[in-house]
């Protein structure tokens, strides 16, 4: 039987992560690492990756990354912006991380997405298209859990 402290410490804990996680969400194109989320909630950055992980399923790196995807789908959906264009306007420094990222998540890389993506959602509304093509970057977990 958990203590009713250590219940009351999990919730806060559990309560700080959330706020890592809606930071995540809502600043994924500015630079943000895990020391500077832990500061943010006072907690070391190894704590927080840990936690994060036991919480959500992956850790707070993976997440921002999958957040910065998901963006880049949908940038790269209009087909007005070009790859790197796209890259540096989702918060990534490094094209060819983005790209390496992108093709590990999406199963194509960027320029073959943009190119058919287009078309393939062309008179989808976009709440739809987003929900449709989104990346799930921890299939086995998926699989795992459904068992």
């Amino acid at each position: 039987m958990t203590s009713r402290p250590a219940a009351e410490q999990r919730l806060r804990d559990l309560a700080r992560l959330r706020r890592v996680r809606d930071r995540i969400d809502r600043d994924y194109a500015q630079p943000l690492d895990v020391e500077a989320l832990a500061r943010g909630v006072a907690m070391s950055a190894g704590h927080l990756s840990r936690e994060f992980r036991v919480a959500y399923g992956e850790s707070p790196y993976s997440y921002l990354m999958t957040r910065r995807i998901e963006r880049a789908m949908a940038l790269l959906r209009r087909g007005d912006l070009s790859v790197t264009e796209v890259c540096f306007a989702v918060g990534c420094s490094s094209l060819g991380t983005f790209s390496t990222r992108f093709t590990e998540l999406v199963g194509v890389p960027p320029s073959t997405y943009r190119r058919e993506a287009a078309a393939a959602t062309a008179g989808i509304p976009a709440c739809q298209a987003k929900q449709v093509t989104r990346p799930i970057r921890n299939q086995e977990a998926t699989v795992l859990t459904r068992a």
